[in-house]
């Protein structure tokens, strides 16, 4: 059998990507992954998950759920985040570094040696220095990448929205003043461009904070990209750094515990979906909320660690009471953890 996770991998580009995971009872740990309505793994004895496959695969939402009285978790893989950047100026260096922290994988455009170099010194991913239209001719772009236009001047920025509004995306966000966004889109107005698509452009860029330094912009700028990323909720899937993790360690050498958590009421600080991978010696890669939450779910995965007939657990987490107070959780809520051994 493929290793799940190799299969998660070559799933990244495909929307309708699901996996279903039994938390509870007898079959407590049975996967099923399906991609494109069929089932291409599935670990799942007495095939439970594959049986429903008509039900399952109408599941468009990370969420809880029940099938013969068993709790599934249905967990949409999101696709990965890409954030493309036109233009390498004194505002894109700190986008470039926001983008990577908040797990997007970043490109930046620039045709000037010296600011593409500053791009990669940065951090960015990947940094095509060359012109806009024919860097642009080479993004792959789809319904989860958000591009940005800051370039150095007005011609620049037109090439640039003249070539992004013909790409799928989930964003289009262009930096200048009124006078100069406002004659970007009359001139590719007058030459055709579809007017639904211009309106859809967010100018002026970013939210507004009164940003005036570009640390100040490019907070703006993120802050208005992520509430545009979660306004469409699917789920918080695996991040680069656990599938990195994942992949690099062979199946039969893995001795690592998954925590996902599966439910969430009240405020609690992270979504349903989000994961965190623990190493036996207490090290983790992503974060669940922190705190005394994180703390308790740590102590049972060491518990699980240590006892080799169990492969599960379920775990309620309860951060509203004066221990969750004293240690720093304002949020409150209460969340469900699912721990597995990968």
């Amino acid at each position: 059998m493929k290793d799940i996770y190799e299969l998660i991998k070559q799933s990244e580009k495909d929307y309708s990507s699901k996996i279903f995971t039994v938390v509870d009872g007898e079959q407590a740990g049975e996967k099923a992954l399906f991609r494109n309505q069929e089932v291409v793994f599935d670990t799942t004895d007495n095939r439970l998950l594959t049986k429903h496959r008509e039900k399952l695969i109408r599941e468009e939402e990370t969420k809880l759920l029940e099938i013969e009285g068993n709790p599934i978790f249905c967990d949409i893989l999101s696709p990965p985040k890409k954030l493309v950047i036109c233009g390498a100026g004194h505002v894109s260096m700190p986008i470039i570094k926001f983008g990577i922290m908040a797990d997007f994988s970043v490109t930046v455009i620039d045709d000037r040696v010296s600011f593409a170099d500053n791009a990669r010194k940065a951090g960015a991913h990947k940094v095509l220095c060359q012109d806009f239209k024919s860097a642009l001719d080479e993004i792959e772009s789809d319904e989860n990448t958000f591009f940005v236009i800051v370039t150095r001047g007005h011609r620049y920025d037109r090439i640039c929205l003249e070539e992004i509004i013909e790409k799928p995306n989930a964003y289009v966000g262009m930096i200048g003043s009124k006078k100069r966004v406002k004659k970007v889109k009359e001139e590719l107005l007058e030459i055709g461009a579809d007017p639904k698509k211009i309106g859809k452009v967010y100018t002026p860029i970013g939210l507004d904070i009164k940003a005036e330094t570009p640390v100040e912009i490019a907070i703006a700028i993120m802050g208005e990209i992520i509430l545009v990323k979660n306004q469409k909720k699917t789920g918080t899937g695996y991040s680069k750094e656990i599938m990195k993790e994942l992949l690099q360690i062979p199946p039969e050498e893995r001795n690592l515990i998954l925590a996902t958590i599966i439910s969430r009421t009240g405020s609690a600080p992270r979504e349903v979906g989000t994961k965190m991978l623990i190493y036996p010696d207490g090290r983790i890669i992503g974060t669940i909320g922190g705190g005394c939450a994180e703390s308790d779910v740590m102590m049972k995965a060491l518990d699980l660690f240590s006892n080799k007939r169990t492969k599960t657990m379920l775990i309620p987490v309860d951060m509203t009471g004066q221990d969750a107070e004293d240690d720093g959780m304002v949020c409150g809520g209460i969340i469900e953890v699912f721990l597995e051994k990968v």
